[in-house]
């Protein structure tokens, strides 16, 4: 059956072809997830990571202003606003 996922871990969250996921340069795929924080002076922020897990907080597409940095040493996605 196409769409229904073998692994019962998979499949928890959105709908894989709705949230947005990034290969790194070796080959590992991860998904995009935001969480809204509030600081320590009360401010409220969105914060985005990557994790290698779908998980209920993904993100359909990277936010406006922003784009995906990989460190090329390890492979680490990050996030950042475009200048």
């Amino acid at each position: 059956m196409v769409g229904v996922p073998t692994n019962p871990k998979e499949g928890k969250g959105v709908n894989k072809a709705m949230a947005y996921k990034h290969t790194n340069s070796k080959g590992v795929t991860y998904f995009l997830n935001s969480k809204a924080v509030t600081l320590r002076g009360g401010k409220e922020q969105t914060i985005y990571y990557f994790s290698k897990d779908e998980r209920p907080e993904a993100v359909k597409d990277i936010p406006a202003g922003m784009s995906v940095n990989e460190n090329p040493r390890n492979g680490f996605l990050t996030v950042k606003r475009d200048r």
